[in-house]
């Protein structure tokens, strides 16, 4: 057994029975193969914790060797933010809707598992967003973000007015629903419905997608990952920034948000045989047969 997994951790989405079986099934199967089983906090409170160790986040990140997620990409969405600064490698098994970061599938965790118990597994580097929401130059809010930051007009039914500058240069003054600033790991997700681009993992970009601008001029634009970028809030509109789609800011007129590289990053697991363009095709039907 690879020395690195002796401690493995198990997070869950909380709502489905369907996984609590299958994470108390990989529990049991990792408990053969000698492997000291964590389950998250949250997730021992919905699945019972059976006899395994009970383990905060905090405890997961410095005690586990790999984390393993099972759900969608919302739950490894939340968990990736909560093990970053830990560096805990993280192993997604998807049971929700589509997975681009959850790759596993359902009925291949077994042997998915055990190759990467035996050391078959390759890494890819996922980097994650610091956001900050500046009000009268101040920090008012600041979080993480691995999918995406977006600035929209809350619940408002107009557009509202943003300066857009990366690196203190003007981009420009937008008219629209909102703004996405996008990792590549998010460029499939919220972005991708706006037109963004798709970004592969590997490259060291970052988004900016305009939501339904009122000048058909205003186009997505990748700039360098050692870019900041800001976003002024102009009077006399409110907003509401969402990071991740996960956690939320109200912001008011003359508010700033201002987005970068974070310094912290994700290592995700991926079993022998993936490929990214593959996961592509699979998840956004790209060779499927067009219908007459």
């Amino acid at each position: 057994m690879n020395a690195a997994f002796r401690t493995v951790a198990l997070i869950g989405k909380y709502q489905s029975r369907e996984i609590a079986e299958s994470l108390l099934a990989l529990a049991a199967f990792l408990r053969e193969r000698g492997v000291e089983v964590l389950l998250e906090d949250a997730t021992a409170a919905a699945v019972g914790a059976n006899g395994y160790a009970v383990a905060s986040y905090e405890t997961i990140g410095t005690r586990a060797g790999v984390a393993v997620i099972l759900g969608g990409d919302g739950t490894m969405l939340n968990s990736a933010r909560r093990l970053a600064e830990f560096q805990v490698p993280l192993v997604g098994i998807n049971q929700g809707r589509l997975g681009f970061m959850t790759d596993i599938a359902l009925d291949a965790m077994i042997g998915s598992v055990t190759a990467l118990l035996d050391g078959k597994f390759s890494r890819e580097q996922r980097f994650l967003l610091k956001a900050e929401v500046l009000r009268d130059g101040e920090s008012a809010f600041q979080t993480l973000a691995l999918n995406d930051v977006v600035v929209n007009k809350g619940e408002i039914g107009r557009m509202i007015e943003l300066e857009v500058k990366v690196d203190g240069e003007l981009i420009h003054v937008l008219r629209a629903d909102g703004m996405i600033v996008s990792t590549p790991t998010g460029s499939t997700a919220y972005a991708l419905s706006a037109n963004g681009p798709i970004l592969h993992p590997a490259v060291p970009g970052i988004a900016i997608v305009p939501l339904c601008p009122h000048a058909l001029s205003n186009r997505p634009i990748t700039v360098s990952d050692s870019s900041v970028i800001e976003i002024a809030l102009l009077p006399p509109h409110d907003a509401r920034v969402h990071f991740d789609g996960q956690t939320r800011f109200d912001a008011r007129a003359g508010d700033m948000v201002r987005v970068a590289r974070s310094r912290h990053s994700i290592t995700l697991l991926h079993p022998p045989g993936y490929s990214y363009f593959a996961m592509l095709r699979e998840k956004l039907h790209w060779s499927s047969t067009p219908r007459h």
